[in-house]
């Protein structure tokens, strides 16, 4: 084949959402703001149209801390129409990196396809000289075209780095290399020559969203809580309360009594643990330790963070479902 008659590069879909990798400094407030559309953004990498031909979607022009159930749902939408097209080899997503792993969860546990689907985002905006928004773009349609990235679900690729949606977490805040993959590593490198998979994210499932996300709440354990706030979240309407357990999954005896009383008034409690690394487990057997929590009918969470399990939680209670289905669906 001549290369005047060489075929273009794959089609993606790529799809603005916000966060720091559109904004700029406006010159009034002095501060990163809102300011890039995708069309900007792709305007700023050289190169990326012989890796991959762009079909842009201005879905949101968001800080990621707006991110939530309402904006994942109609992402959702848009990305499963997209991969649904033959000629769409995946999806790319910009995106803040305040909630990005969250997103990225979201997507990677309701998106059936086996196309790839990559999120990136910049930690720096594009007003400052070293703006990582150009190569983390380039990076993720390397990535989003290979040949190897089919059938590993959702992932994220800064700094040369590809994770996995269910291990990956913003570690520092402000590095390049802000993102971590805890015991299990990247999945793989964006090489210079190459892209380059070590591993599979073996633990993946998909949880079809098939209705509106019932409310779930996030309640951290730390010395002296007294379970008021397990207490308040139930009562504001949360079908499920996420626990941000200490170690294996313990909390004190207060809020042992407060997780007993919204279980008993029906609210679904899941046990997670502000520790990193390592799963939660039902070990202790004082009031309130991880034993004593699962005898009252608490789920737990494995090595989900508190706001992956959250998002698991959410997806889960659109339907009914029993405590012995919820627990397997968390040890999957």
């Amino acid at each position: 084949m001549t290369a005047a008659t060489q075929a273009p590069p794959p089609l993606c879909q790529f799809i603005s959402t916000g966060g720091t990798i559109a904004m700029k400094i406006d010159p009034a407030r002095k501060a990163p703001v809102p300011a890039l559309s995708g069309d900007d953004l792709l305007a700023t990498v050289p190169g990326l149209t012989a890796i991959a031909t762009l079909r842009v979607n201005n879905l949101f022009n968001l800080p990621s801390d707006y991110m939530g159930p309402e904006q994942w749902t109609a992402l959702h939408r848009v990305v499963a129409e997209s991969l649904a097209l033959d000629d769409v080899a995946g999806v790319i997503i910009s995106h803040g990196t305040d909630t990005l792993e969250e997103t990225a969860w979201f997507l990677d546990l309701t998106i059936s396809s086996r196309k790839p689907v990559v999120l990136t985002g910049a930690q720096r905006n594009a007003s400052t000289p070293d703006f990582d928004g150009p190569r983390n773009l380039l990076n993720a349609a390397r990535v989003c075209v290979d040949p190897e990235a089919i059938g590993k679900g959702a992932m994220v690729v800064l700094n040369n780095q590809i994770n996995a949606a269910r291990d990956v977490t913003k570690s520092h805040t402000s590095d390049v290399e802000a993102f971590k993959s805890g015991d299990f590593g990247f999945l793989g490198t964006v090489d210079d020559d190459r892209v380059v998979f070590s591993r599979a994210p073996l633990r993946r499932q998909h949880v079809a969203l098939v209705g509106e996300l019932p409310e779930v709440a996030i309640v951290s354990m730390y010395g002296g809580a007294d379970g008021s706030l397990i207490r308040l979240a139930a009562k504001a309407g949360a079908r499920g309360v996420v626990v941000q357990a200490l170690g294996w999954g313990n909390v004190s005896h207060a809020m042992y009594e407060a997780i007993d009383e919204v279980i008993r008034a029906g609210v679904c409690v899941v046990i997670s643990t502000r520790v990193q690394n390592g799963r939660v487990r039902p070990v202790y057997g004082f009031a309130g330790g991880g034993k004593t929590l699962k005898e009252i009918g608490a789920i737990f969470a494995d090595d989900l963070s508190p706001q992956k399990a959250r998002i698991l939680l959410m997806l889960a209670l659109q339907g009914p479902t029993s405590g012995a289905a919820l627990q397997a669906l968390f040890d999957r």
